[in-house]
């Protein structure tokens, strides 16, 4: 006997509403949004209740709060650049391996612009459901990035 599978339930879009072609389409827009460092573009995809933990932002929820840190990250780094490489697609579950780079252009974590650069790897997780991103965790070298634009000193050996 067959086993059915609850009518909401399809297992090809899972809880995010989604295909893996629209998540494919979901992060290929997320790209451009980047391209042009539209926070408000990017927090749209969170839901209400989104958690995003972040090495700079630390935990916060919601699209507000999400849009928050992206500006001050983007004003800080007026000339970054966020570039997709890779998209690994698990039912609902994304990862995403991201190159950033930039210049400290602008005022950061209350401290003034350094203008120096800066370049790093990022790993973003995230998890959907309903086509909003519930939950998000980056992961990245904080501490490299600081001592990149020289806000952090490395004591010599």
């Amino acid at each position: 006997m067959q086993s059915e599978l609850p009518a909401a339930v399809n297992p090809l879009q899972g809880q995010s509403g989604m295909t893996r072609e629209e998540l494919v389409a979901l992060f290929d827009r997320r790209q451009q949004f980047y391209d042009e460092l539209d926070a408000a573009a990017l927090a749209a995809d969170y839901a209400e209740n989104a958690i995003i933990e972040s090495p700079i932002g630390g935990v916060h929820t919601g699209p507000a709060a999400a849009e928050h840190t992206l500006k001050a990250f983007f004003a800080a780094f007026l000339d970054c650049t966020i570039k997709s490489e890779s998209l690994l697609i698990d039912g609902d579950r994304v990862a995403q391996a991201l190159a950033v780079a930039g210049t400290q252009i602008g005022e950061f974590m209350g401290l003034p612009p350094t203008r120096r650069s800066f370049r790093f790897s990022a790993v973003i997780l995230y998890e959907l459901r309903n086509r909003k991103i519930v939950h998000e965790r980056r992961t990245y070298d904080f501490t490299g990035l600081l001592i990149q634009i020289g806000m952090l000193r490395v004591k010599p050996a």
